[in-house]
C-alpha cells in the first residue's frame, strides 16, 4: 500500500497510531514520539519513521525533536474508530454481562473491523449511549471531544451540573446510590454543599441531600446547564442540608 495516497484505506496499524495520539494529545500539543513508542509499544525508530508517513499521509503534523499532533482529517479517524470501540464496550458489558475492563479489551479487537453502517445500527440498538461503561465520553457519529476532564463531585460550585463518569465503594454502596438516582451518566446538579462536605443535589429523579462520604465516592465531568426552558433548579442554603 502506498502511504502517500489518502485516498485509500487506512491499516489497523495506521488507526491505532491515530487513536493513540488522539488519546494522549492535550490542548493541541505536539505528542513527544518517545512517548508514542512506549504507549504501542514499539521502538522510538519504528515510532518516528510511522509518524513520518502519517504526515505525508496528512492525517498528522510532525515536529522534529517536539512530536506529533493530529489535523482535522486525522482527528476525525481517530474519533470514528473511538466511538466504535465505545459502542462495543457499552453492548459486552450491558448486554452480554462482561467486567467493564474485559469489555474494552475485546472491543479493541473489534473497532478496525467493524464498518460504519453497523457501527450506526449498535448504537441505535443500544439507545446512543453518551459514555462506555467506565464512563469515558462516546464522540457522536459527526465527531466530538475524546475525553473530558474529571473533577471530584464536591468540586462542582452551587449552580452548576457535573455528569457523573466514576462511582466508587462497594456494591451495596453503588446500589443504594442507584436507588436515590445516582448512576453512570446521570446529570447532578449542584443546590448546596455544607462545611462537612455533604451535598444537595438535584438529579432527574428530584434533590438528592448526600452524606460527605458518599460525596466522595462520586466523580463527574462538567457539562452546561439546562438550556432557558428548562425548570429551574435555584441553589439552596448550606442549612438545607441538616434538614
Amino acid at each position: 500500500m502506498d502511504d502517500h495516497n489518502t485516498s485509500e484505506p487506512l491499516s489497523e496499524s495506521v488507526e491505532m497510531y491515530l487513536l493513540r495520539i488522539a488519546l494522549l494529545q492535550e490542548d493541541d500539543k505536539p505528542v513527544p514520539i518517545s512517548t508514542l513508542a512506549e504507549e504501542l509499544a514499539v521502538s522510538p525508530v519504528s515510532a518516528n519513521q510511522m509518524c513520518r508517513k502519517l504526515a505525508d499521509r496528512g492525517v498528522v503534523t510532525y515536529e522534529p525533536y517536539r512530536g506529533v499532533t493530529l489535523t482535522l482529517q486525522g482527528e476525525a479517524v481517530a474519533l470514528r474508530v473511538l466511538r466504535k470501540r465505545r459502542l462495543w464496550e457499552v453492548f459486552l458489558a450491558e448486554k452480554l454481562g462482561m467486567e467493564p475492563h474485559l469489555a474494552e479489551e475485546m472491543a479493541c479487537r473489534f473497532e478496525h473491523v467493524t464498518p460504519d453502517l453497523l457501527a450506526e445500527r449498535l448504537a441505535g440498538y443500544l439507545g446512543n449511549p453518551a459514555l462506555s461503561p467506565q464512563g469515558e465520553p462516546i464522540p457522536a457519529s459527526v465527531g466530538s471531544a475524546v475525553r473530558r476532564p474529571r473533577m471530584a463531585l464536591m468540586q462542582i460550585p452551587a449552580g452548576h451540573c457535573g455528569q457523573v463518569v466514576s462511582i466508587g465503594g462497594d456494591e451495596t454502596t453503588r446500589t443504594f446510590l442507584r436507588m436515590q438516582g445516582i448512576s453512570i451518566g446521570v446529570i447532578l446538579r449542584t443546590l448546596a454543599t455544607a462545611s462537612d462536605g455533604s451535598m444537595l443535589l438535584h438529579a432527574a429523579t428530584g434533590q438528592i441531600a448526600l452524606a460527605a462520604e458518599l460525596v466522595q465516592l462520586i466523580e463527574v465531568t462538567r457539562v452546561r446547564p439546562p438550556e432557558p426552558g428548562d425548570s429551574p433548579v435555584e441553589p439552596a442554603e448550606p442549612d438545607d442540608l441538616s434538614s
